[in-house]
């Protein structure tokens, strides 16, 4: 099985400990904020449990002289010998605790955010990095859905559980330990019944989350694939309205949705059991603490198994220590919920970045710094990883500086894979590509890339304006020379009629546009970049004529003195080739000149015949192999 065949959430399975991998992969350069973050929650905790603990002491010590006044890790010099002086000092002590405790959580909230927006940040980024290096047959093999989910989604629910959930987590910490500290230091014996539900809660917290983790995996799983299903329809939408299948669309898209509603249900419904649990436990530890404290001080004496003195002061700050923890520790479910999801949003993020990308310079990969254009393919084999079926077969033939060589042949003969293997889009599996006598896979893959221009068959532009789609890719380009290029590209004329000129904004893909406008724009930014080495992928499929005439009339200036290969149906774009090869099946049938090949009386002849209407005069074996070439696609259209 091949890297591309492997999907992220299968590899996902296989990370180990994808929540450490995430704190010592991108939190390094911020930890600093997150020790910060970690600081203030201890500080904002601790503060939180100041006053409940003074007024358990002043109603002692002020109000019921029971006791003296006294509080930990204060010394007995600062407290006022007077009662109304220990009355305003308590008052302080609140306040004091009030103000610095909302100041500590605000620092913690403002440290906290940023370490884990950095975090996002800084995931998203190099996720997309990688995710931009893998080769073509990884984007053939994944949906684009899948993959804007893993980019959006998973690192949106990595940040979410940083920002809130880590924090409540660490206060969550504290306030047990803080709780559990002072309640062992004003009564030992009633603490035990207080802090009893904690190893409880602890259990109760280990089977959910056993339960819970495989449950967030699939609900990952099935938001890619209804993001997949709505970015398809949205890009779809004309052809969905042309042909009348909105109820059909409006069915998939519920189905997807169902889907996802089912696997988001079942982890709800293990919430709805393990936040009511817990809300329970921290009730039975408030009302059993009530109850043997109420009852210690109602009869005057120790009852069970407890002995010594206990006030009414204790029993307030039991009380109000108890349930200061009942809201952290329902809380506990949102912090394990939103750690689930983000583990498995982790998985999956760290599962994507393990499939290396198959294409790479090698090591001792050489620069190319300058192109004289001669291209040779010697016994080239092609065929994709993921199913082993062979596409190109021992495919041999020069190009020799500024030739130009023109591919013809049906649908799916492998014209278009030919010129995908210069740049190194994918790789050959047998034989090899030389430019100027070296293999392409010798030389950097940037620098080899950099020397070809492109223009596929499937015209793309980005959202943005004419000038910026003309002028990717040569970002420091003067503006003479985009509206020169938009001129050798017959675009000029219909660019300067656009209601802001150059500055129009095209839409996304350029939907703003006419498919013949898209494809002039695109050759313009292939013009404008002026490589050595220019492929043409149906560069005119998409214009009429008319503007056929007109681009083909640039092109043939544009490829003079440099090598160019040309793939066309419209035979009469490559009539003119220095050769022209046929292709059939992934193998080469016949070469030579426009003339020649009529001559041959081969598959060029035939589908020239096709092309000027003469379909009478076709041969038998053609019009087979065509038929079977149909039921065939038609086939493979079926199962895909």
């Amino acid at each position: 099985m091949s890297d591309n065949e492997v999907d992220p959430d299968e590899l996902g399975e296989s990370v180990e400990r994808p929540m450490f991998r995430l704190f010592t992969e991108y939190g390094d350069d911020h930890i600093h904020w997150f020790i910060i973050g970690l600081l203030t929650s201890i500080s904002a905790r601790f503060l939180a449990l100041v006053p409940p603990v003074v007024l358990g002491v002043a109603l002692d010590a002020v109000f019921d002289d029971k006791r003296p006044f006294s509080l930990p890790l204060l010394p007995e010099t600062w407290i006022p010998p007077t009662t109304i002086g220990q009355f305003w000092f308590s008052v302080q002590i609140m306040a004091i605790a009030m103000v610095f405790g909302a100041f500590s959580n605000f620092a913690r909230s403002s440290s906290l955010n940023l370490f884990s927006h950095r975090v996002k940040h800084e995931v998203r980024t190099e996720t997309y990095q990688w995710m931009q290096r893998l080769d073509m047959e990884f984007f053939d093999d994944h949906k684009t859905g899948e993959l804007m989910s893993i980019l959006n989604n998973d690192t949106n629910r990595l940040e979410l559980f940083l920002d809130n959930m880590m924090g409540s987590a660490i206060q969550l910490v504290v306030l047990v330990i803080g709780i559990g500290a002072i309640l062992f230091w004003r009564n030992p014996q009633l603490a035990v019944v207080t802090l009893a539900v904690i190893p409880i809660a602890a259990l109760f917290t280990w089977w959910f989350m056993r339960r819970i983790e495989a449950f967030y995996a699939d609900i990952r799983s099935s938001v890619g694939d209804l993001n997949t299903r709505l970015e398809n329809n949205l890009a779809g939408v004309e052809v969905i309205k042309t042909a009348g299948t909105e109820e059909f669309e409006d069915e998939r898209v519920r189905k997807a949705s169902y889907k996802y509603f089912k696997r988001d249900w079942k982890a709800l419904r293990m919430n709805f059991i393990y936040r009511p649990g817990l809300q329970l436990l921290t009730s039975i530890a408030f009302i059993a603490t009530f109850i043997a404290g109420g009852l210690w001080l109602l009869s005057d004496r120790p009852i069970l198994w407890f002995s010594g003195n206990f006030t009414s002061g204790d029993l307030v700050i039991f009380l109000l220590l108890t349930q200061r923890m009942v809201e952290p520790l329902t809380q506990m479910s949102e912090v394990v919920d939103r750690y689930e999801d983000a583990k498995a949003s982790s998985r999956r993020i760290f599962g994507l970045m393990s499939i290396p990308p198959a294409i790479t310079s090698s090591p001792d990969a050489v620069e190319l710094d300058s192109v004289d254009g001669r291209v040779d393919y010697e016994h080239v084999d092609f065929a994709y990883e993921d199913d082993g079926e062979r596409v190109l077969h021992d495919v041999t033939f020069t190009a020799d500086p500024g030739e130009t060589v023109g591919l013809v042949g049906p649908t799916g003969a492998g014209k278009s894979t030919i010129c995908k293997l210069l740049p190194r889009l994918y790789d050959v599996t047998g034989g090899e590509i030389r430019v100027d006598g070296t293999d392409v896979r010798d030389l950097t893959v940037e620098s080899l890339r950099e020397h070809i221009g492109y223009v596929g068959q499937d015209t793309f532009l980005f959202d943005g304006t004419v000038e910026e789609n003309i002028r990717y890719g040569a970002f420091d380009a003067e503006e003479a020379e985009i509206i020169a290029a938009a001129k050798a590209a017959e675009a000029h004329e219909f660019v300067t009629n656009l209601p802001e000129g150059y500055d129009t904004r095209v839409g996304e893909r350029g939907v703003k546009l006419s498919g013949g406008q898209r494809q002039r724009i695109s050759i313009a930014r292939t013009i404008l970049a002026d490589p050595e080495l220019l492929v043409l992928d149906e560069a005119t499929s998409a214009v009429d004529t008319e503007t056929e005439m007109l681009i083909q009339r640039s092109l043939d200036k544009l490829t003079e003195d440099r090598t160019t290969f040309i793939i066309a149906h419209r035979l009469s774009t490559v009539k003119g080739a220095d050769t022209i090869i046929s292709v059939e099946d992934g193998e080469i049938v016949e070469r030579g000149t426009h003339e020649e090949l009529l001559g041959n009386d081969g598959l060029y002849a035939d589908l020239w015949r096709v092309q000027a209407g003469e379909i009478d005069a076709l041969s038998t074996e053609f019009v087979e192999e065509a038929s079977r070439r149909a039921s065939a696609n038609q086939i493979n259209q079926g199962s895909n």
